[in-house]
């Protein structure tokens, strides 16, 4: 079984070389639509050339980071690296607004010997290096170059990579301050494919893909790239900016490829839902569509039942949607909800729940019932609910660790050993099953179906992307001289929209008049965490000191503090809040 990308790609190419491959449709120009495509034979001629250039250079075994914008060059560019037996890292250009930190902090903890770019963005991206200190020994590279290289070379053909050689780093938030890249490697990253590709039920000549989720993000990079390439089916790409600023651009794409496959984290489908009316509506019809991929955060079941409604006129049915796990250490996919089905919903009494049983009750209006929807079954691989402090397996209806184990769970952390040891969990069970990934997860089986149910880190989930706690806290700890370090709680709240960041923050003891300062504080906060974070405090709490709860060890207890907030504990003793 082909087990590289640069086999894939080989094959794709000599069974159909005129076939259309990869096809981008540019918005930029902001009221005309322009459409680029490569074939299987033309994507893999300037992979070939630039993967050539790169083995010259001498990037076998090296990191290159990928930082064009979203397009067809991304693509050559990551192939390349990949299919070279270089590692490729992909990332994103300092362009992207917010992220300037994160691309720094990625590129110091990578430390690659190439970056990858386009002729157009090559200086601003040398100059942010050079303003952030980082990568002073990489060389900054293009397609051209690597071209030119190639031709100049006297290498021959061009050797695959091994399936156990690393294809790529995929950066995720991690549970520290410094991002994390899981090393994925070619035979991970083609089991994954094959995985998703089969609980979607995609087969070439009747299937696509299309997205605007971008190509460093996990989902982005299996759904855009790696299952088209594996799969031999068609991919249909925008950029992420295009769907903010006009989200009918997705469904019109959906609309224009039949069989389609696509993705998006729960708030996109919210926000369809929201914009997309009138005229627009009706000039769409999404009869057609194989598959709505709906995961990367947790899962609202108002939110299906509001896209749904809003869509329904232009042919969308429920068992078009297909809620769905998966996580970066397992390169993305791990399990669906079962193909021709409708979404499962599910009431559990919201106690028990949280004391670590589900059990089953009757929808109600009531806070005390939590409505929970099925992820489905895994394809390939096997998980396990597991006492997290015990590693012993847990039975059906208990709440616990959400463990895995299949072909497609990375390695490990790049250059972190120490936080490696989740990849090689052993099960306490059977005399001791060994090579479980540790998600950190929380989740439950019930009924044949998986459950997610929370984070055992207390993640924080807004708009598709994963905040910890911790890191917003250290953030909002230096915003202002009057927050008290060590006694600040970040959290997640949901409304109708979705979950929203909220911050509880004593102040200190000193403080003459804290009620003077919280308007001051409160813009100070908001404006950090929005520069590091990316993300909108919805709401922030000045508390006064002993008010924020720790646990016995001292460590600020978020769940409780979340409960006090809920129950609106500052509001009745007159705190400063914001």
């Amino acid at each position: 079984m082909t087990q590289t990308l640069s086999h894939h790609l080989a094959h794709a190419a000599a069974l159909m070389p005129d076939a259309s491959a990869f096809t981008f449709v540019d918005h930029r120009d902001g009221t005309k639509e322009f459409t680029s495509t490569l074939t299987w034979a033309g994507l893999e001629s300037r992979v070939r050339a630039a993967a050539s250039g790169l083995r010259e250079a001498g990037a076998v075994g090296e990191r290159v980071a990928i930082v064009a914008p979203q397009g067809l060059d991304y693509i050559v560019g990551f192939l390349a690296a990949a299919c070279s037996g270089a590692i490729a890292v992909p990332l994103f250009p300092p362009s992207l607004p917010g992220h300037e930190d994160k691309l720094a902090a990625i590129l110091q903890d990578a430390t690659p010997m190439f970056a990858f770019t386009i002729d157009e963005q090559r200086t601003s991206f040398t100059d942010f290096c050079v303003s952030r200190n980082v990568l002073t020994d990489c060389r900054v590279i293009t397609e051209r170059e690597l071209g030119k290289t190639a031709a100049e070379s006297s290498l021959g053909e061009l050797p695959h990579p091994r399936p156990e050689d690393l294809a790529y780093l995929q950066y995720t938030s991690g549970s520290t301050r410094v991002p994390s890249g899981v090393e994925i490697t070619h035979a991970n990253v083609c089991a994954n494919a094959r995985q998703a590709l089969e609980a979607y039920d995609i087969r070439a000549g009747r299937n696509c893909t299309v997205g605007w989720l971008p190509l460093y993000h996990d989902m982005g990079l299996v759904l855009a790239v790696a299952l088209p390439l594996v799969g031999n089916v068609p991919s249909i790409l925008m950029d992420p900016l295009a769907f903010v600023q006009q989200p009918v651009r997705w469904l019109r794409l959906l609309t224009q490829y039949r069989g389609a496959l696509t993705a998006a984290p729960n708030f996109a489908y919210d926000y369809c839902a929201r914009r997309v009316q009138g005229e627009e509506l009706m000039e769409l019809s999404l009869g057609s569509v194989t598959a709505m991929v709906n995961g990367s955060e947790p899962i609202s079941p108002r939110t299906i039942e509001r896209f749904q409604a809003a869509f329904a006129p232009v042919g969308m049915t429920r068992t078009t949607m297909r809620p769905s796990y998966g996580l970066a250490e397992a390169t993305v996919f791990v399990c669906a909800s079962p193909g021709g089905e409708e979404p499962t919903v599910m009431c559990f009494d919201r106690d028990d729940l949280g004391r670590g049983t589900a059990r089953v009750v009757e929808k109600t209006d009531s806070e005390a019932v939590a409505e929970l929807v099925a992820c489905g079954r895994p394809v390939e691989q096997e998980i396990a609910i597991v006492d997290p402090a015990a590693c012993r397996p847990l039975p059906d209806g208990r709440v616990g660790e959400i463990w895995l184990r299949g072909p497609n769970v990375g390695r490990g952390y790049w250059g972190r050993p120490q936080d490696s040891s989740c990849f090689r969990a052993t099960l306490q069970e059977d005399g001791g099953s060994a090579g479980w990934l540790r998600t950190g997860d929380l989740g439950v089986w019930h009924d044949k179906q998986l459950y997610v149910t929370g984070r055992l880190k207390d993640l924080v989930i807004v708009d598709g992307t994963n905040h910890y706690p911790h890191d917003i806290e250290g953030t909002v700890q230096d915003a202002h001289p009057v927050i008290r370090p060590h006694h600040i709680a970040a959290f997640a709240v949901g409304d109708s929209d979705g979950e929203r960041l909220v911050v509880v923050a004593e102040h200190r003891r000193d403080v003459g008049d804290p009620r003077g300062l919280a308007e001051e504080a409160t813009r100070a906060v908001r404006a950090a965490v929005a520069k590091s974070h990316g993300i909108r405090v919805h709401d922030f709490v000045l508390a006064p000191p002993g008010t924020v709860p720790h646990t016995t060890s001292g460590k600020v207890a978020r769940s409780a503090c979340r409960r006090q907030y809920l129950a609106g504990t500052w509001k009745a003793e007159g705190a400063g809040e914001a």
